[in-house]
């Protein structure tokens, strides 16, 4: 191979970039381009799913897909981008290896802020922002069970954070914990006036009526300022007895970021890229995903950290990646359609579309559509190239069918 596009990530922008750089050269007829994509491990973690009760087919393989569409995968960890000789150093099993690029697509995603100013975060606190540690929480929710009723907080649950992650997080919990626990109690504590500040007001009334109806008690205008081994104390300074307390607040981007030189970084750490994904002031490299801090429209909106964004924000930065390659145009990378699909545990969901958020279905209704997005259209496609690559394009719709959101197909 005379020329190689190095993609870093196994996640949605990163199996993405890789399937949509296949689709362009194909176009091309351009068998002389390796495309390789470098990850710790060959699997795509639905991380939109993590706080549900049951993750075990949360982690899907993508090995036999890249294999069958031709791309390389290459299993490490990357510990240096050197942009000025477009080289890509990564670890396997503590073997130290290289490799060079002509194009580099930089997916290594985020993930959630750990702030040391938090006494006993890191000691004490869960998450779900990856697989292991949600397989970790899970764990610990089983053992609470064999605890003395008498223990102080046994069955009581603080989620740091009333943000879409902490809302779900914290709705999820009463089910989830009634056939461990029983009775349980659920406090959600949020630093803003409001839960769900991002999400703005058109879903706070159902957001709110779910809380009330779970029994989740939310403390807003307080933060979590410490942890322990057995319990929460807030910036008011009320402690919270708690076994059990769960870490939902702030994402960052990879810290990957800060290894392409030149480059500039919004307040989260995604590096500035232009309307075809190229990383601003930098030769040869696109960043997407959560990376990337990329605009959606023309009318001021930006990409939020979601797989809703990556999923397109791949597709764009791999076809990309091969059309300045091979000298094309590029393609620019829109996606004004929004939607907000929030799970609220057994009360259902709200679902609600535009920037403005205007709700769209609420209860049942809104539940089976949220699992159908959870659980079919964000998963990685079937390991059959042609397939594959038909719905790899960067300009593709979603369309409503049968009440249903899929993608448009030709």
């Amino acid at each position: 191979m005379s020329q190689r596009i190095v993609i870093i990530g196994a996640g949605f922008g990163g199996v993405w970039s890789a399937l949509s750089a296949v689709r362009a050269l194909d176009i091309a007829g351009r068998q002389d381009v390796e495309v390789a994509l470098i990850a710790p491990e060959p699997t795509m973690y639905m991380r939109p799913r993590l706080y549900e009760t049951d993750i075990s087919t949360a982690g899907p393989s993508v090995l036999e897909l890249l294999d069958v569409v031709g791309v390389r995968y290459i299993r490490g960890t990357v510990s240096r981008i050197s942009t000025d000789v477009h080289k890509v150093e990564y670890a396997s099993d503590s073997v130290a290896s290289s490799i060079m690029y002509d194009r580099l697509v930089l997916a290594s995603g985020s993930k959630v802020s750990m702030p040391g100013s938090v006494k006993g975060l890191q000691e004490h606190a869960f998450t779900v922002d990856n697989y292991n540690d949600a397989m970790k929480l899970d764990a610990h929710l089983q053992a609470l069970s064999s605890l003395p009723k008498s223990t102080p907080g046994w069955n009581t649950v603080v989620v740091a954070g009333g943000g879409f992650t902490g809302i779900e997080t914290a709705t999820e919990l009463p089910s989830r914990l009634r056939p461990i626990l029983g009775d349980s109690q659920v406090f959600m504590v949020e630093k803003h006036d409001e839960v769900g500040p991002e999400l703005g007001p058109g879903p706070r009334p159902v957001i709110l009526q779910a809380l009330q109806e779970l029994g989740v008690t939310s403390y807003t205008g307080e933060s979590v300022v410490a942890v322990d081994a057995n319990g929460a104390v807030l910036s008011s300074g009320k402690r919270i007895e708690a076994k059990t307390v769960i870490w939902t607040v702030g994402v960052r981007a990879s810290t990957l970021t800060e290894q392409i030189s030149g480059a500039q970084r919004d307040q989260s750490g995604r590096l500035l890229v232009d309307d075809n994904l190229k990383v601003v002031g930098v030769k040869d490299v696109f960043a997407t995903g959560d990376a990337a801090r990329a605009r959606t429209d023309d009318e001021g909106h930006v990409a939020m950290m979601s797989c809703q964004h990556s999923l397109i924000l791949g597709r764009s930065s791999g076809n990309n990646a091969a059309q300045d390659l091979l000298c094309l145009p590029l393609h620019i990378y829109r996606q004004p359609y929004y939607v907000t699909c929030l799970d609220l545990g057994a009360f259902g969901a709200v679902v609600t579309q535009g920037w403005d958020r205007e709700i769209f279905l609420t209860g049942v209704a809104a539940k089976h559509y949220k699992q159908h997005i959870n659980g079919s259209l964000i998963y990685p496609p079937a390991a059959n190239r042609a397939e594959a690559l038909a719905v790899a394009k960067p300009d593709i719709e979603y369309e409503e069918k049968d009440g249903v959101l899929q993608y448009k197909r030709d």
